[in-house]
């Protein structure tokens, strides 16, 4: 999978819109961000921007070489001090840091059912207990057609974080792309590790 994601940054993937997601802006302005943040399946880096930005120690981690690539360039082009990192998503401990947030725009709702038991467990070893994972994943409520991203129910959601997890919420959002600019239908989930 790494391989194929790598291969859309040859160019500029739909997901990639040039500034941070706004639902996650939102939750940053929410104070739903706080101390070392992680931005999982970062892409080109720009929510991990953002939120060094705002003054948080802000890492990113994405499979894709041609991503980190290009997230560490803006970095340095925009004087940000956010990480960038070239990791596996389902591996977080081998990182060796643990976090305070972790954010996740768009990774979830690629994962078949085995990996997402695999990438729960994962961010377990890199939050900090009572730290908070956010996630934007694409709906159910999505109309099908345009292909994309497999939908994800929140009742998925909810069982995915049954067990050592504390969901705060389950709120319909708005997931910006190239293709959509007001956003497709998606999950916006605040999930605290108890």
């Amino acid at each position: 999978m790494a391989s194929s994601f790598d291969e859309a940054y040859r160019g500029t993937p739909p997901w990639d819109i040039g500034r941070p997601q706004a639902e996650l802006v939102r939750v940053a302005s929410e104070g739903g961000i706080r101390g070392r943040v992680l931005d999982v399946g970062c892409g080109t880096g720009e929510n991990a921007i953002f939120f060094s930005g705002l003054g948080h120690e802000a890492w990113g981690l994405d499979a894709a070489p041609r991503a980190i690539e290009k997230a560490r360039r803006k970095a340095v082009e925009r004087g940000a001090k956010a990480k960038f990192v070239l990791g596996d998503a389902l591996h977080l401990d081998r990182l060796g840091k643990r976090f305070d947030t972790i954010t996740d725009c768009g990774l979830f709702h690629v994962f078949s059912d085995d990996d997402r038991r695999t990438y729960v467990r994962s961010l377990k070893s890199a939050l900090n207990t009572s730290g908070t994972y956010v996630m934007l994943c694409f709906s159910d409520k999505e109309p099908p057609g345009w292909g994309g991203p497999r939908r994800v129910t929140r009742k998925e959601i909810r069982e995915a974080f049954g067990r050592g997890w504390k969901i705060n919420y389950v709120r319909e959002a708005r997931f910006s792309t190239t293709f959509n600019e007001a956003g497709g239908r998606a999950w916006l989930s605040s999930i605290s590790s108890v």
